[in-house]
């Protein structure tokens, strides 16, 4: 049976939306999934059309959003769906939600010198199989500073400073790329690189977007065969009031 993806382009143009969108819907039908791309967020107004999918990729840049959207999809998360994304798509997508920050394991407050920078990406040895095989490598784009969740597992890092800015002056700082967490049952990914399609459309991205998206849509699967993670199940996900002041 095909896995099911839904894909949510848009926001800041500026980010290639529609363009990135096609490069991911490409990734996942060769992987065998029946893809939905939509234009709104209203495409997070069905909380139960949610649930039933394997994997969301928000691909959507700046801009506000209904809390009840954030919650639906927080809960669809904490049920086993997969979360995975990219660049500001998903780490800058809605300035203004805490709610929506947390489940994503952090969010954009920066790139120094702006796009055009060049900077090396540093591959991490972890626990994680995900980017096994992939070296170290240089890419020319805007090179992201982020605020991070510290329970998120690192596997990218870059290293700051490389443009002037007010942050120099501080010791330099390795800054996660790449991350996996874990929200509920549900299996989180995001790559900060992506600002446009020909970034995302370098091997190196698009592989590393590709074991993301399996590995995150893997953990459906993996959270109905076992009754170690009842946090869903037992019903607290729609009764969490742990960010109760930010909605």
């Amino acid at each position: 049976m095909k896995k099911k993806a839904l894909i949510v382009q848009g926001g800041w143009d500026g980010h290639e939306p529609e363009q990135v969108a096609e490069i991911y819907n490409e990734l996942l039908v060769a992987e065998n999934f029946d893809v939905e791309i939509s234009n709104t967020l209203d495409a997070y107004a069905d909380a139960e059309k949610l649930k039933a999918l394997d994997l969301i990729v928000p691909n959507w840049t700046m801009g506000e959003i209904d809390p009840q959207y954030v919650r639906n999809v927080s809960e669809a998360v904490i049920s086993g769906v997969g979360l995975a994304g990219s660049h500001g798509g998903m780490c800058d997508s809605f300035r203004k939600n805490v709610d929506w920050q947390f489940m994503t394991g952090g969010n954009w407050v920066a790139h120094p010198g702006n796009d055009g920078i060049e900077y090396m990406v540093n591959i991490k040895h972890s626990s994680s199989p995900l980017l096994e095989g992939i070296n170290d490598f240089t890419v020319v784009s805007e090179q992201y500073y982020l605020h991070i969740d510290p329970a998120v597992e690192v596997l990218a890092t870059t290293r700051f400073p490389v443009a002037e800015g007010p942050h120099t002056p501080n010791k330099a700082v390795d800054m996660p790329v790449v991350w996996t967490k874990r929200w509920g049952a549900g299996r989180v990914f995001y790559n900060s690189l992506g600002h446009s399609a020909d970034i995302m459309a370098m091997p190196e991205v698009s592989l590393m977007m590709k074991r993301g998206f399996l590995w995150a849509a893997e953990g459906k699967r993996l959270y109905g065969d076992s009754n170690n993670h009842n946090y869903e199940a037992s019903g607290n996900a729609g009764n969490y009031t742990g960010m109760g002041d930010s909605q």
